[in-house]
């Protein structure tokens, strides 16, 4: 993974690691990093969050918006905006290097927005009471902060379409990670009993929406046909997905770093291991889960779930012309869908 985003970050022109860098070396940014480093003691996830940005040792933090990027690339001017060629920069439009930003700072806000702790469940060990509420006030405010953000810079586009298409990208991740925290009032409920086209439902709008609105409306700012958009969208869509089941799967395939890795027990392969087991047996199972899930149906059929969606994605690439660009998008499906 760590080679494909290296060389894909070489055809777009540079590291999509400076993407935000605009924002992030503002002084209201460097004033909410300097607050932050009161929460250095406690248990607030804000802390883990703060030190994603600094180092992702899955180096997935700045993906959406190079595959951005990468998209913009492959697919070129159209043939309306040949005469506006002037404004590119190593093949990509300004402006849909700014939307790259604009994802990243959407992706980024929603990061820290979900680093909020129930403060009627804390413990003691978690930290004094007051740090962990104002580490709450913290993420609120400071992901207000890259959110609004990231509206201004998408106004400054002037593209209706392209404002409508993010603005319902961040209805649906409001929508995906209201499903993912609504949870049953009884006590003994481990988890959602959620069927595997429920899941996809939810992990298309707090995963896979962001980023395929993002392609698709990078695809506008170029002015391209309605056909290459719909194939942007569905790139986004399929490579995000397999990215989602990738990640869920690692826990049980050979060859994860850990055999004791954490798991969601809302991940792919808990959900098809629920639908072939049954709901009250499933309970039953729930302290020897990641054994009964390695040793079930659950992790093939969510391995053949991610390389379906992989398919999908590289099939939506065909409609884009050869390139390096095409190939660095391939190549990230095929990180995402290759298993020991």
């Amino acid at each position: 993974w760590s080679q494909v985003v290296s060389e894909a970050e070489k055809i777009v022109g540079y590291p999509t690691s400076f993407m935000s860098l605009r924002c992030l070396l503002s002084d209201e940014l460097s004033n909410i990093a300097m607050q932050v480093r009161k929460l250095v003691g406690t248990k607030h996830p804000l802390l883990d969050t703060a030190r994603g940005f600094v180092y992702d040792s899955r180096n997935n933090l700045q993906m959406r918006g190079l595959v951005v990027l990468l998209i913009s690339k492959a697919a070129g001017p159209s043939t309306t905006e040949l005469s506006f060629q002037h404004n590119m920069v190593s093949g990509i439009y300004s402006s849909q290097r700014s939307l790259a930003e604009i994802t990243e700072l959407i992706h980024t806000a929603f990061l820290v927005h979900r680093g909020i702790v129930n403060i009627g469940e804390l413990k003691s060990c978690d930290g004094p009471l007051k740090d962990m509420q104002f580490g709450n006030k913290m993420a609120v405010l400071s992901g207000d902060f890259l959110l609004a953000n990231a509206c201004t810079s998408l106004a400054q586009l002037q593209n209706t379409k392209v404002v409508e298409l993010i603005s319902s990208a961040i209805g649906d991740l409001v929508q995906g990670i209201y499903y993912e925290n609504s949870k049953s009032s009884e006590e003994n409920c481990l988890t959602d009993d959620i069927g595997i086209s429920r899941w996809k439902e939810q992990v298309f709008l707090s995963q896979g929406a962001l980023l395929a609105k993002s392609c698709q409306a990078a695809m506008e700012l170029a002015k391209h046909s309605t056909e290459i958009q719909d194939m942007a969208f569905q790139y986004g869509k399929h490579m995000s997905m397999s990215h989602k089941l990738h990640s869920d799967l690692q826990p049980f395939v050979k060859g994860s770093s850990s055999d004791t890795m954490a798991f969601s027990l809302n991940s792919a392969p808990a959900v098809f291991h629920q639908e072939f087991l049954g709901r009250e047996a499933w309970i039953k199972q729930i302290r020897e889960l990641q054994e009964a899930i390695r040793a079930g149906k659950g992790v093939t059929s969510a391995i053949d779930l991610c390389c379906c969606h992989g398919n999908r994605a590289l099939a939506a690439l065909e409609h884009f012309p050869p390139s390096e660009a095409r190939d660095a998008l391939a190549n990230i499906v095929y990180a995402v869908t290759r298993f020991p």
